[in-house]
């Protein structure tokens, strides 16, 4: 299932206990913002954050950000009410945590269509050894599956790795949601970073996401929002490049070639295909800055 292109560059953290934050989401840069029942939650806050969440998207106010809110397991004794209280929000897509099958997923679809939210997207967390594993299945199991966020925190205790600069202990992790998401038409944002004071730190991880195939990032403060925003549109080469390969392109179907060259390297269907793309997220990014 191929799904409307979006910016999805930065998509940050606001948790639904917190009023000033669900107010503060209303100014901020964000392509998305996930809407926080789970992690950032204490357990005694729970009722709380999904009445707060409920009474700021019905205010609304978002302008063009997306907005997804991410509730608490199915096996917790808050997941079942959360989903049934979000299923007719006017809300851009719901969030599973720690997704580890298929059946996680059309349970909740279920739920969801039972109580109203026929039509609603759904995200999933992939922040387990099992959902990592089981990630290929899990993937392709429902239509109304849009996007794989990684919980790289919790993915990292659990496999008992270390927080590394390189991020060696999660690569194959990575690496396989990423496989999981272009199969089947997702997208896929990377997991947080968690040391706000190390901006290179965060700007080489930004990269590093950004070209292993990431759409965009998870972040968990505004002073972060700026540097993805920067770090996952194209760059003004990119876009000077694309335009470049879709002319000459076009010029050489005409002509009746294969292939052309453009700046002294060969180009094929596929670079005019990853051009029209960009140039649409391009287009897409521009739209979003001017109506958010």
């Amino acid at each position: 299932m191929q799904h409307t292109l979006k910016p999805r560059r930065s998509v940050l953290y606001m948790p639904g206990a917190n009023e000033r934050a669900l107010q503060k989401a209303r100014t901020l840069a964000a392509d998305s913002l996930i809407l926080d029942m789970e992690d950032a939650v204490a357990p005694d806050a729970k009722i709380q954050a999904r009445q707060q969440i409920i009474h700021a998207v019905t205010e609304g106010g978002y302008g063009k950000r997306e907005i997804i809110v991410r509730i608490n397991g199915l096996d917790t004794p808050w997941g079942h009410d959360d989903l049934i209280a979000v299923a007719k929000l006017p809300i851009d897509a719901v969030l599973l945590p720690k997704v580890g099958d298929p059946q996680e997923i059309q349970s909740a679809a279920n739920i969801l269509t039972q109580h109203g939210g026929v039509t609603l997207p759904i995200w999933m967390m992939a922040e387990t050894p099992k959902g990592i594993l089981n990630i290929a299945t899990i993937a392709s199991s429902h239509p109304r599956l849009s996007a794989i966020v990684m919980g790289t925190s919790d993915l990292t205790k659990e496999l008992r790795a270390r927080h590394t600069p390189d991020r060696v202990g999660l690569l194959t992790s990575l690496g396989l949601c990423v496989l999981a998401a272009r199969v089947n038409g997702l997208d896929i944002i990377d997991g947080v970073y968690l040391d706000l004071d190390d901006e290179a730190g965060f700007q080489a991880a930004c990269t590093q996401g950004r070209d292993m195939g990431f759409d965009g990032k998870t972040l968990i403060h505004p002073k972060q929002i700026a540097v993805a925003n920067q770090i996952f549109a194209p760059n003004e080469a990119e876009v000077h490049h694309a335009f470049a390969v879709i002319a000459a392109w076009e010029e050489a179907q005409k002509a009746g070639k294969g292939v052309v060259v453009v700046g002294g390297k060969l180009v094929e269907n596929l670079h005019f295909e990853e051009a029209q793309r960009l140039l649409a997220l391009t287009q897409a990014i521009e739209l979003l800055e001017t109506q958010s």
